[in-house]
């Protein structure tokens, strides 16, 4: 059978590994904008004991090694440590040599066609070592294989990659593994449908400094431009005594910070049945676990409630940092995106926000030249920038997401606008992010250590509550504690200072 027959029989198919002599069309089912919007009323149930290793797959690791790159967001990394533990239940040791690597998994983001490309460049490039070393799987894994588009792409021409799963079947990956490593032909297992929580997991975390902890999967919010609720499915919140359970295990190994993970961590707790309980009750139960610094993200305005608000401004563990995306200041624009909220009402939300939390710092995401955008509506941006004085921003050019409703909008904006108005918008913040730097000038602040610099060993690089970068000169024995720090110089991105206490009580 021709790779082009195969792309084409694996259209609509749903798991299999994949043999030359049998129909694709019963075994994967690629994911659809139709599909993927459906939100049944299934009940997600939570399995504790779903997750195993296969006997004869237990030591199958010993003497091998693995090499894991991860594309993208927070929600990859985390995807990225389960994988880790997984394998190393197995036997493997991670490794950095591609050359010696006999496991090899891409981890991926589809969020930007940049991301995309850069998966397939070093796909690309591992054809030479594959050829060299036979016995290497090569797999991909993540957003991207969550797309059907993809996977016929690998199939036309990729055919080195031994193994594909998506987002939703990660607990599988000993049963996977084995089929692609004994079988030697492709496996391909991606669920279009989300599937249940699956605890118990095992993590392989690096450090013990900052830990991420999911309580939440997917996204229900279809925002027009954005391809996350297709490739992560619906919202499912994890029960709030697993999570809690899994942060009082982080305190006792004695990590510094946590940072609560979802795709839309504020709807947490709204597709619970059996109770009323939000990331407010969530927030307010584990400010009272003996973990120095607790952040969250990402949020979406519409579903930060006062109530949220009131539990954050109790402060403790509790740090004044939130990621607030605003996408755009245009209301016009926000409703091409079905953000679901106006300038105005995101304004309302920030004001209540400072009111409560004076010293709070926050930062957002802005698209720039989505469809239609005029330059008024990219104005109102700039002076909603400027009302609201974000520490930082994630500035981004709007570029078509294939599946998603404004990939078949009119993109009136040409590439040298859209690019103008980046530059333009990172002026504007840049000189914001500069102004409030030089705000802490004299400042003492409190820092947690994350480590030394690359460039200079006495020099170490620490975080202040609100996140904010601060390089000074210290001992490498103070990684991972807090100290105090005089601030004596601020650049746009990065603060510098000098250490006057080593020992902080927090």
């Amino acid at each position: 059978m021709t790779t082009d027959n195969k792309a084409a029989d694996l259209k609509s198919a749903t798991s299999a590994t994949v043999k030359p002599e049998k129909d694709f069309s019963q075994y994967f089912q690629a994911p659809s904008l139709k599909d993927a919007k459906k939100r049944g009323k299934e009940e997600i149930k939570v399995h504790y004991d779903d997750f195993i290793i296969p006997e004869e797959m237990k030591e199958i690791g010993k003497g091998r090694h693995y090499l894991l790159r991860t594309y993208g967001c927070q929600m990859n990394e985390h995807d990225s440590e389960t994988i880790a533990g997984i394998l190393e239940m197995m036997g493997f040791t991670s490794t950095d040599d591609e050359e010696t690597a006999d496991v090899v998994l891409f981890n991926t983001c589809a969020i930007r066609e940049g991301a995309e490309d850069k998966v397939f460049g070093e796909l690309g490039h591992f054809k030479r070592i594959k050829r060299n070393n036979p016995n290497l799987i090569l797999g991909v894994c993540g957003c991207m294989s969550q797309e059907e588009k993809v996977v016929n792409r690998i199939l036309q021409t990729y055919q080195q990659v031994d193994l594909i799963f998506g987002t939703h079947n990660i607990h599988r990956l000993p049963v996977l593994l084995q089929e692609a490593m004994f079988s030697k032909e492709m496996v391909i297992e991606v669920w279009s449908k989300e599937g249940d929580i699956i605890e118990n997991m095992p993590s392989k975390r690096e450090g013990n400094i900052k830990a991420w902890v999911n309580i939440m999967y997917g996204c229900d919010k279809f925002c027009t431009y954005c391809i996350v609720p297709y490739t992560r499915g619906k919202e499912r919140s994890r029960r709030p005594e697993d999570v809690i359970a899994e942060v009082r295990d982080i305190a006792r190994q004695g990590f510094k910070e946590i940072m609560l993970l979802g795709q839309n961590v504020n709807a947490y707790g709204k597709d619970f049945e059996d109770m009323e309980y939000g990331l407010g009750d969530l927030m307010d139960e584990i400010r009272k676990i003996d973990i120095p610094r607790i952040r969250f993200t990402t949020s979406h305005p519409r579903d930060f409630d006062d109530h949220l608000i009131e539990v954050l401004a109790k402060g403790g563990n509790l740090v004044e940092m939130i990621h607030l995306p605003s996408q755009s200041g245009s209301t016009e624009v926000l409703k091409r995106m079905a953000r679901k909220y106006t300038r105005e009402q995101y304004l309302e939300l920030v004001n209540k926000i400072k009111a409560a939390i004076p010293n709070v710092a926050l930062t957002t995401d802005i698209i720039v030249g989505f469809p239609g955008e005029t330059e008024e509506q990219f104005q109102e941006t700039l002076s909603l920038m400027e009302e609201v004085r974000y520490d930082s921003a994630y500035t981004f050019m709007y570029s078509p997401r294939e599946g998603t409703p404004a990939a078949v909008m009119e993109d009136s904006v040409p590439e040298d606008v859209k690019k103008n108005r980046l530059h333009r918008l990172l002026d504007v913040q840049n000189r914001i992010s500069l102004e409030k730097n030089q705000e802490l000038l004299g400042q003492t602040v409190e820092l947690l250590v994350e480590g030394e610099s690359k460039k200079n060993p006495e020099v170490l690089s620490g975080r202040t509550r609100t996140g904010k970068l601060v390089h000074f000169k210290g001992d490498q024995s103070l990684v991972g504690t807090f100290v105090h720090v005089t601030i004596h110089d601020a650049k746009t991105h990065t603060l510098y200072g000098d250490l006057v206490k080593t020992t902080v009580e927090v």
